[in-house]
């Protein structure tokens, strides 16, 4: 007699959703819509979100971005789906250091990834890039470097005031996000890797992530490492985009250079990050990189793309691959034909991008399946 098949409920990820400043509400709600539908036509797993309302008006009205206790409620979810910080009112290095860094820091979510490409159906600045060939992960490590937080203020307001900023790199830290770095690259079918730094310049902090790279890459014999100054590696990303595959590089120097790779690939606004705790201790905390945009908040026009992405590499890292690769493919399909928002050209506003998308989604499952 055969054995009673048992059904398999499809698995619940709890998500905790956070839209912050600027566009980050209405993007993360276009991300929430598009989630929800994906899961709803699939059937395979089923999302439940949580609303957490820090932000800075949060901030304006308590004091605080994070209530007591605030990092250990974000411990039960399985990822966090943030928006942006950073309002008009509100300097910049206390909305940073009191929403976004304050949840990477303590959560140790020190890999962040930022993948990017030129989509189909949007143009790179660069004349000669096509889709293909400005194809990038860059890898940045997000615990420590120079946003560390060390260094303070003295004599404010006098001639000789004093200001320093340190920057740390620890070999442990180093080591950990290099050896992710390569492991990435090794998954990736170029399976190249190239480790910035500026090692000319900084001889002591800089000099270690050249000799632990050096050291790591021969755990890798089948990742080609090579290795570049910053400087010199913005001339390559604009010349030779089609010898970069997956990067490595510091705090700061990723940072930077991720931006750059954004604007490379057609638009900011469709950039994605992962800020990933690799031993899943912790939630880990997917984010578009565009910031608040506070000029065009509330006018509708945002671009919700980074966001799609951003919620492809969180399913993706919850293990719905399947579904990760769908959604990036739909969201594909519908910038091929032109449905697109400013920044990339278009006309297409939030709302119109985000329907066509979540109508792209319920099409794919009505598709007969090809039969080799």
């Amino acid at each position: 007699m055969s054995p009673i098949a048992v059904p398999v409920n499809p698995p619940t990820y709890s998500i905790a959703c956070m839209p912050a400043d600027g566009i980050g509400p209405e993007v993360i709600s276009a991300g929430v819509e598009v989630l929800k539908t994906l899961a709803n036509a699939s059937g395979d797993f089923s999302l439940e979100f949580e609303d957490y309302d820090w932000s800075s008006e949060t901030y304006k009205q308590t004091g605080r971005y994070i209530p007591e206790g605030g990092l250990e409620s974000l411990k039960k979810h399985d990822a966090i789906l943030f928006g942006a910080v950073g309002a008009p009112d509100v300097p910049d290095h206390i909305s940073l250091w009191g929403l976004r860094l304050a949840i990477c820091q303590p959560l140790q979510q020190y890999a962040n990834v930022r993948p990017t490409k030129i989509f189909r159906g949007t143009q790179s600045p660069l004349r000669n890039a096509n889709t293909g060939d400005l194809d990038w992960v860059i890898v940045r490590e997000n615990s420590e470097g120079e946003y560390a937080g060390h260094g303070g203020r003295s004599h404010i307001g006098q001639a000789w005031e004093t200001a320093t900023e340190v920057s740390i790199f620890t070999r442990h830290a180093v080591e950990r996000i290099i050896r992710f770095a390569f492991e990435v690259a090794q998954k990736r079918p170029r399976k190249q890797l190239t480790v910035v730094t500026k090692s000319n310049a900084q001889r002591n902090g800089m000099v270690l992530w050249d000799e632990v790279a050096a050291e790591l890459s021969k755990e890798f014999p089948d990742v080609t490492m090579d290795k570049m100054l910053v400087d010199a590696m913005t001339c390559r990303m604009v010349l030779k985009p089609e010898s970069l595959d997956t990067i490595v590089a510091t705090n700061l120097h990723a940072d930077i250079l991720s931006d750059l790779a954004a604007a490379l690939a057609g638009s900011i606004g469709i950039a994605p990050t992962s800020n990933l705790d690799p031993t899943r201790t912790n939630p880990s905390m997917f984010e578009p990189i565009h910031g608040s945009a506070f000029d065009i908040t509330g006018q509708g026009i945002a671009n919700p793309v980074a966001t799609f992405w951003t919620a492809a590499e969180m399913l993706s890292w919850l293990g719905e691959e399947a579904a990760a690769q769908r959604l990036l493919t739909c969201v594909e399909s519908v910038c091929e034909r032109g449905v697109v928002t400013r920044d990339l050209g278009g006309t297409a506003n939030t709302k119109e991008v985000t329907e066509a998308v979540c109508e792209e989604i319920r099409s794919s499952f009505k598709k007969p399946k090809q039969v080799s």
